[in-house]
């Protein structure tokens, strides 16, 4: 059952139409910098790079009011 009519977007195009996420996109890319989460180097050769995706999730407090809007960037560990 849903707390909020609210719905998570399921890709990146839904999801870049609305402020809310674009800012939750962009909090998530600052704080993988800020982390030194990754660094960018040549990729050997004859090797592919892992790719990635969005996943949105929305964040609620006790009492079913919107906490906040969470979006994390993933690998995708299955390639």
């Amino acid at each position: 059952m849903s707390i909020t009519a609210i719905t998570e977007p399921s890709s990146y195009a839904e999801a870049s139409s609305h402020d809310c996420w674009i800012k939750a996109m962009q909090a998530e890319l600052n704080a993988l910098q800020q982390n030194h989460t990754w660094i960018l180097t040549p990729l050997p050769p004859h090797k592919k790079a892992i790719g990635c995706r969005w996943v949105y999730k929305v964040k609620h407090n006790a009492d079913g009011t919107i906490e906040r809007y969470k979006a994390r960037l993933v690998a995708k560990g299955y390639t």
